[in-house]
């Protein structure tokens, strides 16, 4: 428990039998790159890689990161219970009964990081798009897909965000069809088809055609996931010019919207640059470009953009070994929205790494975040 992350990422890797170049051509990075990581010599800077590393040895985040072993659910058993069953077999739930008002009410809700309130209407939502229009079907599965992927919920996730592809293909509205791609993006981009999470958000992006501010949103949606996607291959230049086709969207735009509950506008493409430059493993970067991001821009009842800054700022900083200026920006996020200290699994594995190296008064007001969040040692 006390051992560097380099020591513990040598000692998983030994085990499963890995060379050091194996492992590291699955992660995306050099085996010299690797070596100095076991070695202590450099830190894992990037969540995705840290993420990465897990899958391909087989453990859970917190055993690499020192806090323990196989860590909590951040979703109650029984709320997962329900989704899978509603998403996967004839199980039958209470179908929520004004579906056309509360799948835009469900949106506004995941955007206001109301994240336990989406949760426990996704069951009931699952059983009333049945039957619905295709577009309907596409904006509740969107939903659905959006909210699965936050928790970490990928399998899930992807399976809702497959169905919100098939309808809004059957209802040929083109924006339709580029959300629900970016909804397969989402889900594809943690998991070990990263590679076709980008080529589909560039392909996408490249082809769809339109003159309105929904399908420049969407586009532009594309255009960002397409650029984080880069940026966790360590290809810096792709990820540039992709948030700067982004940036050229927005400004058509000329505004901070929300089509297609996009969020897309300037302050959304800036927020986009801080995690882009965190996922390159540039903190100085990345904190450099969170000074520029102007919140205030922000459509009310946007919440959950508005901490996103503050949650890659909190895992910069984290893999800086500034612990103090990452706990600072947990509390931010906690006080403006709790329930993502609870549920994202960002700021939860961030909790975690702070937990492991907790001491002295710094360490009690770790803990409690811990335990108000739910994240066991």
């Amino acid at each position: 428990m006390t051992e560097p992350i380099g020591r513990r990422i040598a000692f998983h890797r030994r085990r499963r039998g890995l060379s050091q170049a194996a492992v590291a051509g699955l992660v995306g990075r050099s085996e010299s790159w690797l070596s100095q990581v076991e070695r202590g010599l450099r830190t894992v800077d990037s969540y995705s890689v840290l993420r990465d590393l897990a899958r391909v040895l087989r453990v859970d985040i917190g055993t690499l990161t020192g806090s323990g072993s196989e860590p909590e659910r951040s979703v109650c058993h029984s709320d997962l219970v329900a989704i899978e069953r509603a998403l996967l077999s004839s199980f039958a739930n209470a179908p929520i009964a004004d579906v056309g008002s509360a799948v835009p009410a469900l949106h506004g809700a995941y955007q206001a990081a109301h994240y336990d309130e989406v949760l426990a209407a996704l069951p009931g939502l699952v059983e009333a798009l049945d039957g619905q229009e295709p577009q309907l079907v596409a904006a509740g599965y969107t939903v659905v897909a959006k909210t699965l992927t936050k928790i970490g919920q990928h399998d899930l996730a992807l399976v809702a965000a497959d169905r919100a592809r098939t309808a809004a293909q059957r209802g040929g509205e083109l924006a339709d069809v580029g959300m629900a791609v970016y909804q397969v993006a989402c889900a594809l981009l943690p998991t070990a088809r990263a590679p076709l999470a980008e080529e589909l958000a560039v392909t996408t992006a490249t082809e769809l055609d339109g003159d309105s501010p929904a399908m420049w949103s969407v586009t532009g949606a594309l255009w960002l996931i397409a650029a984080v996607a880069a940026a966790r291959r360590i290809d810096a230049a792709a990820a540039e010019e992709r948030l700067d086709r982004a940036h050229q969207l927005a400004d058509r735009l000329g505004e901070d919207a929300n089509h297609r509950w996009t969020a897309f506008g300037p302050t959304n493409v800036a927020i986009h640059r801080v995690s882009v430059a965190v996922e390159l493993g540039d903190a100085p970067a990345a904190l450099a470009a969170a000074e520029a991001v102007d919140l205030d821009r922000l459509p009310e009842g946007l919440r959950s953009r508005r901490v996103q800054v503050q949650l890659d700022i909190a895992w910069a900083q984290a893999q800086r070994r500034r612990d103090a200026e990452a706990l600072v920006a947990l509390l931010e996020i906690e006080r403006a929205a709790p329930q993502v200290t609870r549920r994202n699994a960002v700021a939860r594995d961030t909790i975690r790494q702070l937990l492991a190296r907790a001491r002295g008064t710094s360490g009690a007001a770790v803990r409690g975040l811990a335990h108000r969040a739910g994240v066991a040692v």
